[in-house]
């Protein structure tokens, strides 16, 4: 049966191929800390469902050292030239976004089909990870979509992932970390706290200043720990689930899925999800820093109203 472990190994491998043509390339001074720290983060994916726990948080720390250290920088060397990208621009024009609107495309196919197969009267892939499984299968797809399209060399799309990552940095895995924030923060007793301080607060019977509170709370919340992976689990436990779910019975389906929408509103605003917000901002060169956010702000304010009066019409029988 395939499970989120598929995922796992995929990212293992990819960021243990980075790791490798860093070592190679002996045109970037830097390439022996680049390749250490990709190689620990892949040695992390490829086999931290084994490593017991102690050795996993070794191997954030020593991630976290060599970024101090050292930090990962960009190498010289490129996978393809200006002129070479420039070209392929020209002559594909807008057909080059068709490999990357093929993925969400082939998820929702695969979403809606692979979970339905079995093999000998067992499931194909977990049922609780399909989503997750068919973006990965997608993104399969999707790749060897656009190596028959374009007809790059063979290792092109390891080199063109090396030089992303290397431009990221180490905020590519601000994504993990924040996460398993919020999972450390759950487990900590903080939604406890939360649950105990908006109960006194918040009066009971009508939803509206509840909801209110949950849907700007996981927007601000967002917007300090700079995910909503991390805030999501803290602000359900302190809000949505007692207050909305158990005092008021609202549906737990629609104020799990428009929580979540109501954090994504915060990781629009804030320079702590620099994941989102500041390396586009490094990538084009732009001169404000806080750029992409200014453009970001009034969609987001949009986006999280709108969420609101979702969650309080549709959560709750009126």
């Amino acid at each position: 049966m395939i499970t989120l472990e598929f995922l796992y190994r995929l990212m293992g491998l990819l960021t243990g191929a980075t790791a490798v043509i860093n070592f190679r390339d002996r045109t970037n001074p830097n390439r022996r800390a680049n390749a250490a720290f990709w190689g620990l983060w892949s040695l992390s994916f490829l086999f931290g469902t084994w490593l017991p726990d102690l050795a996993n948080g070794v191997l954030i720390l020593a991630m976290v050292a060599v970024a101090s250290l050292r930090g990962v920088k960009s190498g010289g060397a490129e996978g393809s030239t200006l002129a070479e990208r420039t070209a392929s621009a020209r002559t594909w024009g807008n057909r080059l976004f068709l490999p990357a609107l093929a993925v969400p495309a082939l998820t929702l196919l695969a979403n809606a089909t692979i979970g339905h197969i079995t093999i000998g009267g067992a499931p194909l892939v977990d049922a609780k990870q399909v989503t997750l499984v068919s973006l990965g299968v997608a993104t399969i797809l999707s790749l060897a979509f656009g190596l028959v399209m374009l007809r790059p060399p063979l290792a092109a799309p390891l080199s063109e992932a090396r030089r992303l990552l290397d431009a990221v940095g180490w905020a590519a895995m601000l994504p993990q970390l924040l996460a398993a924030l919020g999972a450390v923060f759950a487990a900590a007793g903080v939604g406890k706290v939360v649950s105990t301080l908006a109960a006194s607060a918040i009066p009971g019977g009508a939803p509206l200043l509840p909801v209110v509170a949950y849907t700007v709370g996981m927007a601000l919340l967002t917007m300090l720990m700079g995910n909503a992976f991390a805030a999501f689990p803290v602000m359900t436990l302190g809000i949505a689930l007692p207050l909305l779910v158990t005092q008021l019975h609202g549906d737990p389906t629609i104020i799990a899925a428009i929580g979540m929408l109501s954090g994504f509103c915060g990781t629009l605003m804030t320079p702590m999800a620099a994941n989102f917000n500041l390396v586009p901002v490094a990538l084009l060169e732009l001169p404000d820093r806080y750029a992409v956010i200014r453009v970001q702000v009034p969609t987001a304010l949009l986006l999280l109203t709108v969420n609101t009066l979702l969650l309080y019409f549709l959560a709750f029988p009126h």
